[in-house]
C-alpha cells in the first residue's frame, strides 16, 4: 500500500472529518448517549461503521498512514452517507478510480441504506438490478454469506448461478430449476429497462449465453418477470433448511433493491431466524474468488 503525506491526503482527512461532525448517530442506527463531547460521530462509530480498526482511521483523518483501498473507500462513504458527488470526491482525494456503475463497490442509494440501518431484527441487503451485492446487515451475512469479496463478473450472483455450482449450494437442488428460471427472466426484464446504450447488463447476458447451456435455454424462452416477493428455502450450514419470504422493495430508476426475509408462515423459520444473531455470522459454502 502506497504511503499518505501529499496535500490531497491531508484534504482527505480534513473530508472526512467534516463529513463525520455533520452526522447524527441516529442517522446510521447508533444510540445518542446522555454526553457526546463531539458534534455528529466519533472516529471509533465511522470505524465500526466502515469496518476498519479504530487506529486505522484516525490515521486517514490525520492525513497520514496507508493509502486506503477502493473497498475501503466505498466502505467509509456507505458509513459517512455520502452522495454520489461527495463519493466520488472521496475516490479522488484517495487517488483510486471512480467504481463503474453496477459494480460492487457501487454508491448505495441513501434511502435504501437509511432502511437497511433500520432493520436491526431481520436479514437485508441491497443488491443491484443485475444481482450484485452492495451491503448486507449483519443477519443478512448470517443467512446468506458475506457476498463482499466478490469482483467483476462474479460480483453478480446470477452470473455464479449459472457459472459456479459452489452457489448453488444456499438452495435445495429440488428447486434450482425454479430459481434458475426466476433468474433468468429477472435478468431480461432489468436488461429492458436499462438504457439502450447500456452495454453492462448485455455484456453479462452475451456472457451467459456463450458459457452456460442451462442460461441459454432459458432465456430462449423469452420468460420476462421481476423477481418482487419469493418464497424460499434456504440450506443454512448450522440450522439446516430455512423457509423465508424474500421480499423487494425497487429504487425509482429500478437500479437497486432493498431485500429483506422474514419467516415463513407455518413453518419454524423464525425460531431459526431468532438464533442467526446468537450463531453470528458464517461463511456459507461458497468460496470467494
Amino acid at each position: 500500500m502506497a504511503g499518505m503525506g501529499s496535500g490531497k491526503y491531508t484534504e482527505l482527512g480534513v473530508f472526512l472529518r467534516s463529513r463525520r461532525e455533520r452526522i447524527r448517530p441516529a442517522d446510521v442506527g447508533l444510540p445518542s448517549g446522555p454526553r457526546r463531547r463531539v458534534p455528529g460521530l466519533r472516529r471509533d462509530e465511522v470505524a465500526q461503521l466502515a469496518g476498519a480498526s479504530v487506529d486505522y482511521y484516525n490515521e486517514l483523518e490525520r492525513g497520514a498512514g496507508s493509502q486506503p483501498s477502493e473497498q475501503m473507500v466505498a466502505a467509509l462513504a456507505r458509513a459517512l452517507r455520502l452522495t454520489a458527488d461527495e463519493r466520488d470526491y472521496l475516490y479522488h482525494l484517495a487517488d483510486r478510480p471512480v467504481p463503474a456503475h453496477g459494480s460492487a463497490a457501487s454508491h448505495v442509494h441513501p434511502g435504501m441504506l437509511d432502511l437497511l440501518t433500520r432493520l436491526t431484527t431481520t436479514p437485508a441487503q441491497v443488491i443491484t438490478d443485475l444481482h450484485v451485492t452492495l451491503v448486507q446487515n449483519p443477519l443478512a451475512v448470517a443467512l446468506l454469506g458475506d457476498h463482499s469479496g466478490f469482483r467483476g463478473s462474479r460480483a453478480s450472483f446470477v452470473h455464479r448461478w449459472f457459472t459456479d455450482p459452489a452457489a448453488r449450494r444456499l438452495y435445495p437442488e429440488a428447486d434450482h430449476g425454479e430459481q434458475s428460471r426466476a433468474f433468468v427472466a429477472d435478468l431480461r426484464a432489468a436488461a429492458a429497462r436499462r438504457d439502450s446504450k447500456d452495454t453492462e447488463a448485455g455484456s453479462m447476458i452475451s456472457s451467459l449465453l456463450g458459457t452456460s447451456p442451462e442460461f441459454a435455454a432459458l432465456w430462449a424462452d423469452h420468460d420476462v418477470a421481476f423477481r418482487r416477493n419469493d418464497r424460499k428455502r434456504l440450506n443454512h450450514p448450522t440450522l439446516g433448511l430455512i423457509e423465508v419470504n424474500c421480499l423487494s422493495l425497487f429504487s425509482e430508476d429500478g437500479r437497486q433493491r432493498l431485500l429483506w426475509f422474514t419467516p415463513a408462515v407455518g413453518t419454524d423459520s423464525a425460531d431459526a431466524l431468532d438464533l442467526l444473531a446468537v450463531i453470528g455470522t458464517q461463511q456459507i459454502s461458497e468460496p470467494t474468488p
